[in-house]
């Protein structure tokens, strides 16, 4: 994404302002005041995933936003710190240069994994995560998923193919099945990170280098007080997920949200919106 041809249309851009910090320029949206609450997408997304609950949680609390590297607006060098380690690990870097240390972090489905790993770099109090995705692919997709997408993040040529592929109604269906319905603003968002092919291919890196066995293999040993929230209609993470990572935490819960998709977030904020202002009190 272009910053300076899409930002302005994009959501709550007044918000933004980039920082350079190596490898990566990165994109963050920041409001309000009080105890910090970090926002964490997931992968494929950005910050405007968060526009309906940014507004809402700046009227009691510091909010920063930040897009995924090498997504969104985030600019990344190729092939590279596309990993969860590599991810947590730079977003820990970013939150001491900027002085930034998270009360709560809220996340959304592979950002949970995030914020998870980010907990044993830095004190995080609470994490919100929303549908994460906590499971390794299994079998023999475990192996075939991510280098189908390395090689094809490995050539412009196939990515551009894909960008160019990405009509709304095929950006609908997308959405869709993963079992969420969103507005026309929502799904124009997605058709549009769908058509840019750098977005494309920081998605598709990150697939490519993504590995959850260290981190699935260390949720006993998480301190951090954790709500995962698990929408009944999720087909992209079953919600059966949520509950069976929770009774791995020592200090981690999951509730069941009848009716609600992948995107539950932006479905249905004020629903979320509840549940997280009943958790965070806590701070």
């Amino acid at each position: 994404m272009d910053w300076t041809s899409d930002l302005p249309t994009w959501s709550l851009p007044h918000l933004s302002r980039p920082v350079d910090l190596s490898p990566h320029r990165w994109h963050i949206q920041e409001c309000g005041r009080g105890p910090l609450v970090l926002l964490l997408p997931g992968s494929g997304s950005s910050v405007h995933t968060w526009r309906h609950l940014i507004p809402a949680l700046s009227e009691t609390y510091r909010v920063v936003a930040l897009d995924l590297p090498g997504q969104g607006f985030t600019r990344s060098p190729r092939n590279s710190r596309s990993g969860l380690e590599e991810m947590a690990s730079d977003i820990a870097s970013l939150l001491r240069d900027q002085n930034l240390q998270p009360d709560s972090i809220i996340s959304h489905s592979a950002g949970t994994a995030i914020a998870l790993r980010l907990s044993q770099l830095i004190d995080v109090p609470l994490i919100v995560g929303i549908n994460p995705a906590l499971d390794n692919f299994r079998g023999v997709a475990g192996w075939l998923f991510p280098l189908i997408a390395r090689t094809l993040a490995m050539s412009p040529f196939t990515t551009s193919i894909f960008a160019a592929s990405a009509t709304p109604d095929r950006s609908r269906r997308l959405i869709e099945s993963t079992g969420s319905r969103l507005d026309d603003e929502g799904l124009g968002f997605y058709a549009r990170l769908m058509r840019d092919r750098s977005h494309v291919c920081g998605t598709l890196n990150m697939m490519a280098r993504w590995s959850l066995e260290t981190l699935l293999a260390d949720l006993p040993t998480i301190d951090t007080r954790t709500l995962f929230l698990a929408g009944s209609d999720d087909r992209a993470v079953p919600p059966e997920v949520s509950s069976r990572s929770a009774t791995l935490m020592r200090h981690a819960e999951s509730r069941l949200l009848q009716d609600m998709g992948h995107l539950a977030h932006e479905e249905d904020p004020h629903r979320i919106l509840t549940e997280i202002q009943d958790f965070l009190p806590a701070l």
